[in-house]
């Protein structure tokens, strides 16, 4: 009975603060990650700049949303009532979805980024010919 109120405990000390730092790490790596992008746009846009903009921002999205998601499922464990139950399944099932919409983003990103070269490598073969 002692070992279960030490457990009850350390749950509901540690995991709120455990999953505050983990929603400001998301948080972080968010803010970090669109500074760096629009830095990036806008030096784009007076001279030439080979960072992938869209890839990386969406990189930083999505580790940010991992990190965000991972507060999430440690919400699991101090939740007490049905209705944070469904609420917290909505939230989690809303940023599985976004990861996967952002993941793919960043796939079609990196096949135009392949094609783009490929179609550049064509032009100087055809006027090398």
């Amino acid at each position: 009975m002692e070992l279960n109120h030490i457990l009850e405990h350390v749950i509901e000390e540690y995991v709120p603060l455990i999953i505050h730092i983990m929603e400001i790490m998301g948080i972080l790596i968010l803010v970090i990650g669109a500074l760096k992008a629009f830095y990036h746009y806008l030096k784009g846009l007076f001279i030439e700049d080979a960072y992938h903009l869209k890839y990386q921002f969406a990189n930083a999205m999505a580790m940010a949303l991992e990190f965000k998601l991972a507060a999430e499922i440690l919400k699991t464990v101090i939740v007490r009532s049905m209705t944070e139950i469904v609420i917290l399944a909505a939230i989690v099932a809303l940023r599985v979805i976004m990861t996967f919409v952002i993941h793919w983003e960043m796939k079609e990103e990196t096949i135009d980024k392949n094609n783009k070269k490929e179609i550049q490598k064509e032009k100087k073969q055809t006027a090398i010919s």
